[in-house]
Formats: structure tokens, C-alpha cells, sequence
């Protein structure tokens, strides 16, 4: 197997960008363990030579995509905390905008999204993926809300609390969704919950 090659020519670039997306997505859709080098080449359109010129094996196009995936899930979180201005008035708006952007982000990638978390418990580098993000994103709302004057007791560790929250309601309108429960009345109640914890 030669030398990994970093691209610099916008034709390579966009080459590897294919690999990556299509490879990715057809592991995310099939299943990691049902797909071989050969399956992403002939879905990408490439010969299985040139993959290897780009990425090591199958594994090392997966972890990339969980990069990407993680902070495209991050991302519309991010822009919202970066171009609005949270005050205790506008919060339980905000709060709102923020969990339909997290539930249509989940829903975009459900197949992806169901991979991952399935790897995350054998594979330790996706897990560490996983919980570095988490931190991030942890850090940006509590460095966010501290911005904005908001000097809660513990504050870290409510925004934890907070993350958890949210993402188990996503995860239960978007996976379980479960006929007996309301999940308009759900979403007020998780609200109502970190407006509670986020009181000085």
C-alpha cells in the first residue's frame, strides 16, 4: 500500500470529499460490518486503488465521517448561540428554536445517527469523538450564558444536565416515538426544566 496522499488540486480535493461522503453514507445505511472497500469505490465511482490513495482503509474514511457528522449536528446549536442575544426574557424562545433545530438535525441523518451510537460502544476512538464534542458543546453554552449574565450555581454541570435533557427528547420523538405520550406537552415540561435550572 503506497503513501496517503494530502490533496492540494481542487480536482483531488473534491475527490476524496466524494469518497468520504459516499463511503460514510453507505456504511451509515447498510451498516459498517456489511460493507467492504470494494462497496465504497462502486459507490463512489472510483477504482478501489484510488481510496487507498486517500484514506487507509474503510475504518479511517468512517472516523472522518464521524467528524464531520458530530459537528453538523453541533453546527446549528453553534449558530444560534453565536447570533443571538440570550437574556431571561427571551429564553424559553430560544429554547424552542433550539430543540426543533436539534430534532429536524436528527432527523435529516436517523440512519447515520443509529450507526453511530452503535459504534460508539465497540469502538473506543468513536466514543471519544462522542464525548469530546459533548464538551465542546458544554463549553460553548456555558461560556455563552455566562456572556450574557447568567450566574447560576454550578453552572457547568446544569448545562450538562441540560444537554442530556434534550438530546434524550430528540432522541425520543425522532427514534421511539411513542403513541402514548404528547410531545408538545413533553417539550414544555423540558423546558420548564431548564428554565428551572438556569434561575439565578
Amino acid at each position: 500500500m503506497g503513501e496517503i496522499r494530502n490533496p492540494i488540486k481542487k480536482s483531488s480535493i473534491e475527490k476524496k470529499n466524494k469518497i468520504l461522503e459516499k463511503g460514510f453514507t453507505l456504511m451509515c445505511e447498510k451498516g459498517y460490518h456489511n460493507v467492504n472497500s470494494v462497496d465504497i469505490a462502486k459507490y463512489a465511482g472510483v477504482s478501489t486503488g484510488i481510496i487507498y490513495q486517500y484514506f487507509t482503509d474503510k475504518r479511517d474514511i468512517f472516523i472522518e465521517g464521524v467528524k464531520n457528522y458530530s459537528s453538523n449536528i453541533m453546527f446549528p446549536m453553534i449558530d444560534i448561540l453565536d447570533n443571538t442575544k440570550i437574556d431571561k426574557n427571551n429564553l424559553e424562545k430560544i429554547l424552542n428554536i433550539m430543540i426543533d433545530s436539534f430534532i429536524d438535525t436528527h432527523k435529516m441523518s436517523k440512519k447515520a445517527h443509529e450507526e453511530l451510537i452503535a459504534m460508539s460502544h465497540i469502538d473506543d476512538e468513536i466514543n471519544q469523538i462522542f464525548k469530546d464534542n459533548e464538551l465542546k458543546m458544554n463549553e460553548k453554552i456555558v461560556n455563552t450564558l455566562k456572556y450574557n449574565n447568567f450566574n447560576v450555581k454550578n453552572l457547568n454541570e446544569k448545562v450538562h444536565i441540560i444537554i442530556g435533557l434534550i438530546d434524550n427528547f430528540c432522541h425520543e420523538i425522532v427514534y421511539h416515538a411513542h403513541k402514548s405520550l404528547n410531545y408538545d406537552e413533553m417539550k414544555k415540561e423540558v423546558i420548564n426544566i431548564v428554565l428551572y435550572l438556569l434561575k439565578d
